[in-house]
């Protein structure tokens, strides 16, 4: 090993590492607002990918009529969570257009453009975009159908659903994009070459796009009321719960980021590898190891530590490629035992 080997890994390890990076986020977000696990995490990274891959390919992504389901299952859900209280089933005619309006008439659209508009001819920022669009929502649908019915059930219970969810999302992956793996066309060829190393523009955009997207969530959490309230949610549920914010506002918020950042990752990550059905899961869960790092709680020590893991694959895959997934999951042992050791245990919130 080289100086010039020794930075090619540097450079491969932190575009990774930043991905997993956002991921962790995700994952530590989730977690905090709605003690979820979210192990179906890693799909919403396979469907990003995959369904611009199928745009791409001109074909309709089938992930679109997945959204449509989708939204049937939630409107039938918030109807009948309307119909069973009376002082909402007064107020069910004045809601039921904007619910039929988010719920069926955009995903039915969505569908609509799917096979009407011709996907192949699109730019490179409209294909992502619509990719983005048919996603994200899956987020926030999920958690109305699955989750919110348990919100204030026990983690294991909530870790049980959510083994549940990633099974029947696979398996569905499986049915829309069969056994094969794709990926997608690179967002730039051009190379810098700065002191005799070699940098990829590809790198430079995945990273500068993770930074930019890290401050934004900053900011978005310092300065929005929304923010603001999932902080507070993450803080104390009960706390929030007494001053008026909707937990399960909070909890559809906290699922819709998380899709969106699961999306936007398998989209960043494509060009690199080959994206199949389930690969989504094991890069998921190597941004669950950066989030281990942090507690489940702290943002910044996920994000150097979802990096670390990043450098760690990247380092191992030179010195010994076969084992360097065992290698990753290995280094999550010594963290646990010391969290284990250093953590003051209380009781779960009700």
């Amino acid at each position: 090993m080289d100086a010039s080997i020794v930075a090619v890994l540097v450079q491969d390890g932190m575009t990774t590492g930043a991905i997993y990076a956002l991921l962790s986020l995700a994952l530590v977000l989730v977690f905090s607002v709605t003690r979820v696990i979210l192990l179906p995490q890693g799909e919403f990274v396979a469907f990003g990918a995959l369904t611009l891959a199928a745009i791409q390919g001109g074909h309709a992504p089938r992930t679109a009529l997945l959204l449509v389901a989708l939204g049937v299952a939630t409107l039938l859900c918030e109807l009948a969570s309307n119909l069973r209280s009376a002082d909402r089933r007064s107020k069910l005619p004045g809601l039921l257009p904007a619910l039929v309006a988010k719920y069926l008439l955009f995903p039915a659209a969505l569908y609509t453009v799917t096979l009407h508009v011709p996907l192949k001819e699109l730019s490179m920022l409209a294909q992502i975009a619509l990719a983005l669009a048919i996603v994200v929502p899956m987020g926030p649908m999920v958690y109305r159908i699955a989750y919110q019915p348990l919100a204030h059930a026990s983690i294991l219970v909530l870790l049980i659903v959510s083994l549940g969810v990633h099974l029947a999302m696979v398996g569905l992956g499986l049915l829309m994009f069969g056994p094969e793996g794709s990926n997608t066309l690179p967002f730039t060829d051009v190379q810098f070459s700065i002191g005799g190393m070699t940098i990829s523009g590809q790198s430079l955009i995945v990273i500068g796009t993770v930074i930019a997207l890290i401050v934004g969530i900053y900011f978005y959490f310092e300065r929005s009321l929304s923010g603001k309230a999932l902080r507070a949610t993450a803080v104390n549920r009960l706390g929030a719960r007494l001053v008026g914010i909707g937990t399960n506002q909070a909890g559809k918020l906290s699922f819709t980021l998380a899709a969106g950042i699961g999306a936007l990752c398998g989209i960043l990550i494509a060009p690199f590898t080959i994206i199949n059905y389930e690969s989504g899961f094991l890069i998921a869960l190597k941004g669950f190891v950066g989030a281990i790092f942090g507690g489940m709680a702290s943002y910044p020590i996920a994000a150097i530590g979802a990096i670390g893991v990043g450098l760690i694959e990247s380092f191992s895959s030179f010195w010994a490629s076969s084992f360097k997934d065992l290698i990753v999951f290995t280094v999550i042992i010594p963290v646990l035992l010391w969290r284990s050791l250093t953590s003051n245990h209380i009781d779960e919130e009700a």
